[in-house]
This record gives structure tokens, sequence and C-alpha cells, in this order.
């Protein structure tokens, strides 16, 4: 299926043409000094070097010491669209080394992209996306995106952004949800990232698997999971793309530690899926499916059912995947198990 890709292109009234730079560090100096100009051109020829040079870590630590940060965070309220539009591409850039992560976080950059989340401007906003998905890589960034109140935010963008920023949110979310997801499900994530599960978009409802199964691996997550989704993720055990099929297998290992996602799982008619995914040597799921039908075995129902396929657990005790081995030893155990 066909999409809309957003364009970082300017637009048709605004030249191109980059201003001269110095030679060496002096380059960074005087960057500065354009960026606080009056002059609208002089601004934005400055910001198109600038995210030639951030590409260079070296340049990006030299900016940073610097006190480009502040000139930037101060552009992002400018009036002039392309200002807005190159800044966020510098930061982004930025970004996307580690001494610009850093630097991005103690100079408080992360609420000051925030401001900009409903800018009408498509690359500015996926500009921003990118940044904060980067920013979510770093436990500390993580951590700095839930001090910001950024969450309820994000969840709620998912209504209303591009595919390609929702892929984007759906990355940042499930780095911030692994640290702390009770913010997300007060918002209604949940409800949400149910409905992406059924999106034509192959990586968004992988990715939305994925962020249910960072919120399932907290004792509240699994609670909300078990109540709305277990018999979506079941569906999505026969999808066809190995990616979506791997999350929702990870998602509903998480939700089935609780009795009622067993109850909810088996009601769904989880178990012949699940096996079909553990006699595929190559699936990506195998592992989780293992585990997930070791956890419906602990009940009668479940493991009365399971007792006739106990040689799909046998078949995998040759392995190469030491994993694989001995989660198939565990689950004949279980399913075996007497009274």
């Amino acid at each position: 299926m066909a999409h809309t890709r957003i364009s970082s292109s300017l637009p048709p009234d605004i030249d191109p043409t980059k201003a001269p730079i110095a030679f060496g560090r002096r380059a960074l100096p005087k960057l500065n000094e354009e960026l606080q100009s009056p002059v609208l051109l002089t601004q934005q020829r400055a910001l198109m070097a600038l995210c030639d040079l951030v590409h260079d870590p070296e340049k990006v630590y030299q900016a940073v010491e610097l006190g480009f940060l502040d000139n930037l965070k101060t552009l992002l309220r400018h009036h002039d669209s392309t200002i807005r539009q190159k800044t966020t591409e510098v930061l982004y850039i930025m970004a996307m080394h580690s001494v610009g992560r850093q630097g991005l976080i103690k100079n408080g950059v992360i609420s000051a992209l925030a401001e900009l989340l409903d800018n009408p401007v498509d690359i500015c906003r996926k500009n921003i996306h990118q940044t904060f998905e980067m920013m979510a890589k770093l436990p500390e960034g993580a951590v700095d995106i839930l001090h910001a109140g950024l969450i309820p935010f994000l969840v709620l963008k998912l209504k209303s952004e591009p595919d390609e920023i929702q892929e984007l949110i759906l990355d940042t979310l499930s780095n911030c949800l692994r640290v702390e997801a009770s913010e997300a499900l007060a918002n209604g994530a949940v409800t949400i990232l149910k409905e992406k599960l059924t999106h034509s978009s192959v990586a968004i409802r992988s990715k939305a698997a994925w962020v249910l199964l960072e919120i399932s691996t907290h004792l509240e997550g699994k609670t909300a999971i078990c109540e709305e989704v277990t018999p979506v993720l079941v569906g999505l055990l026969e999808d066809a793309d190995p990616e979506v099929q791997a999350s929702a297998t990870g998602a509903l290992m998480f939700a089935t530690v609780k009795p009622q996602g067993r109850f909810s799982a088996l009601g769904a008619g989880a178990i012949p899926p699940l096996l079909k995914l553990v006699a595929e040597e190559t699936s990506k799921a195998r592992l989780s499916a293992i585990k997930t039908l070791t956890m419906l075995a602990e009940v009668p129902e479940g493991r009365k059912t399971l007792l006739g396929h106990t040689h799909t657990f046998q078949q995998c005790l040759n392995d190469p995947s030491e994993a694989v081995k001995r989660a198939a030893q565990i689950a004949i155990r279980v399913i075996q198990w007497k009274p």
C-alpha cells in the first residue's frame, strides 16, 4: 500500500545557497553569531551550514561547548517556518550522536521541542519525533521525556499523525514505557494501541505490539492487556509478517503471567497458532511461544490440550539455541505434571 512521504524540501521561495564557512574551529563561533543576526536570510543560511557541520561528532561537541543549544532553543519559537524547520533538523542530527544527546538533555531541549508538537508543518514535527526517538534510546533520555510530561501527548498523537510519524512515536513509547507505564495507561494507551494492531501498515502493527509488550512487563499493564487486548494479540499470531508475530507473541507471553491472561488466551484459541510457531524452526517467535504455552499448561484445560502435542516440544530439544532447549524441557515437565 502506498503512503504519503513527508518531504524535507524547503519552500520554493527560499534560497538554498549555503553561507561560506571558515575552516576549522572558527567556523562554529561565526555561525553562532549569525544565528543571532536580525537578518532572516543570514539565520537561514547559518542553519543550513550547521546542518552539514553537525554530522561530525567533534563539531557537535564543539557546538554544545559554545552554547549553540541556547540559541537553537530560541529559534524554535521563531516566526519563520523555515527557521523552525531547519532548527529542528539541526537538533535531530545532533541527537544522532551520543555527545549531542547528552547536550540536549543537559540543556532542556526536550521541553522546548514539545512546544512544537502541534506545528502545522509535517517535516518540522517529523524532525521533532526523530529527535525524541533518538533521545529515548538513552535511559536518561527516556526518563527526561517522562519527566517532561510528554507521554499523554505522544499517545494522543497516534490518532492524528501520518504513518511515518506514528512509527517514530511508537519507537519512542517502547523505550519510555519500559521505564514507566502508569501515565500511558492512565491516558488510554492500551485502547489506542489495540486499534493500531489492526493497522494496514506492517511496521505500525509490529511496533504497536512491541509497545504493548513493554507495557505488559509492568503489573498494571498486564491487567489492562488481559482485559482489552489478548484476543487481538492471539489473532496476530497468524499475521503474515514474522516481526508482527514475534511482537504479538512477546506481549502475549507477559500477559499470560496473570491467571486472567491465561484464561483469556485460552478462550481466544491461542494454543493452535502458538503450537504452529513452535514447530517452525525459523520462527522469530519460537521461544516466546514455548514460554507462553508453558504458562497455558498451568491451567488444567490447557494442560489437557497440550498433552497430545508433547512431540512438538520434544523436537525443540535438539535446537541449536540453549534458551529454546531449556524452555522446551520446562514446557514438557509442566505439561506432563501430575498432581
